[in-house]
């Protein structure tokens, strides 16, 4: 019997977890699995030792590894632990420019001196699925569309200190059945440099645009944030009540914070990221008896932010005055978070956020997820989560986000997951359970 390697399906969306499976080697004969992608013109590979069964079968959603690049049984162990050796430091992206291009999984499964191979594609961009670049009204990023008239639901995603927009997670979520907005407020073409003073109504303006643009069913417009994203996410819900329906924090903080390493050099990190009717919004390094960077400026590389983000939480004056009033927010709220969080403690945000909800008698869903081992970096699903620490492309500087591989692995999955399920019951797409 010849060597066979199965991947099922062998293609779909990004977020379908895959069965891959090999027949026909010796029975209790070691099996070498690889990978090989192409992920925006740079090489990402892994590899993992196995042994065949009495049938001579490897099944990795059965099977863990005697060796190699993960350990366990995990079923996309090979996708999301696989390398880039050419990388360095720099944080090569692990989409390719333009989404409809899949990324293609080259597997290769050797057994003595037999070799078979079989591709794993993941996709983005569901059929039907439309893209357009916005620049109209002062708004800029890009919808994507789901197929069929709708109407439909529609969701804004904002970005963290990275800047730019996150068209990964826009092109997914329209394949879910949502118009997704990925809007860019900073760092992309068309929109500031630095996220200093940001004024809080151009997102006002934004989320009036894409209600009158797209006419969502039921005039449901979810924020969805990442990191200072998620901050922003929160911010607008309490702000803007009557324009966000609901808010999802992935990373998120319970404070306004200054410009930190995405700021414009002539500000400084102290200075002030939003601004409302013109005035900077007090963060929560101002007149803070305690803050202190010290203990990341003295940091050795990687520097770990969150070591200076801690310090400011013992002012307790300073923290109320930054505090984001969630208790405005009109609508169920999701909050994401990692214990091990390297670039602050989200962890400890989400639970102030979730306890000022749950103190406020908030009337709707507030679902918190917490990874206890899982960093900062808690993004997509099935992607490699092995670059903890990289240089922020802002500030220049070597940050670790925290967590393990595995363990942001594992955030990524069930994050992604936790993300679909909430909007669905938000959106009305599904009855709520009654779950707060």
């Amino acid at each position: 019997m010849s060597l066979s390697l199965t991947v099922a399906p062998a293609t779909a969306l990004i977020d379908v977890p895959r069965r891959i499976t090999l027949r026909g080697a010796t029975p209790g004969a070691q099996v070498v699995l690889s990978t090989q992608t192409l992920r925006a013109g740079h090489v990402w590979l892994s590899r993992a030792v196995f042994r065949a069964d009495a049938q001579g079968v490897v099944d990795l959603n059965r099977d863990a590894p005697l060796g190699g690049d993960y350990q366990g049984v995990q079923p996309m162990g090979l996708i999301w632990s696989q390398i880039c050796p050419t990388g360095g430091a720099k944080d090569h992206a692990q989409f390719n420019a333009t989404m409809a291009e899949p990324l293609v999984t080259r597997i290769t499964a050797t057994c003595g001196g037999d070799e078979v191979q079989a591709d794993l594609i993941q996709t983005l961009i569901a059929p039907g699925v439309t893209r357009e670049e916005i620049r109209e009204d002062g708004v800029v990023g890009v919808l994507y569309r789901p197929p069929g008239d709708g109407p439909h639901p529609a969701v804004m995603f904002l970005n963290g200190s990275n800047g730019g927009v996150n068209e990964p997670r826009a092109a997914l979520m329209a394949a879910r059945g949502y118009v997704a907005l990925t809007l860019a407020y900073f760092g992309y073409p068309g929109v500031p440099r630095y996220i200093s003073n940001t004024p809080l109504e151009y997102f006002a303006d934004a989320l009036d645009w894409l209600r009158a643009k797209v006419r969502p069913k039921g005039g449901f417009v979810a924020v969805s944030g990442q990191s200072r994203g998620g901050e922003l996410a929160l911010l607008l819900g309490a702000t803007f009540p009557d324009k966000v329906s609901a808010v999802a924090g992935w990373v998120p903080s319970a404070f306004v914070h200054g410009g930190q390493a995405a700021s414009d050099p002539a500000f400084g990190r102290d200075g002030p990221s939003w601004t409302q009717g013109g005035a900077p919004l007090t963060h929560i390094w101002q007149e803070n008896r305690a803050a202190s960077w010290a203990p990341y400026d003295a940091g050795a590389a990687p520097r770990r932010n969150s070591k200076a983000m801690v310090t400011a939480l013992a002012d307790p004056q300073a923290t109320a005055r930054a505090r984001i009033p969630v208790e405005r927010i009109a609508g169920p709220v999701l909050l994401i978070s990692g214990g091990d969080d390297g670039a602050w403690p989200s962890d400890i945000y989400a639970l102030l956020v979730s306890s000022s909800l749950a103190a406020a008698g908030h009337q709707h869903e507030v679902r918190w997820e917490n990874w206890p081992e899982a960093g900062h970096s808690i993004l997509f699903p099935y992607v490699p989560t092995t670059r903890i620490a990289s240089v922020h492309p802002v500030s220049g500087v070597m940050t670790t986000n925290g967590g393990t591989p595995a363990a942001n692995a594992v955030a990524n999955e069930g994050a992604w997951a936790a993300m679909c399920e909430w909007l669905d019951r938000a959106s009305g797409k599904v009855p709520s359970t009654g779950v707060r």
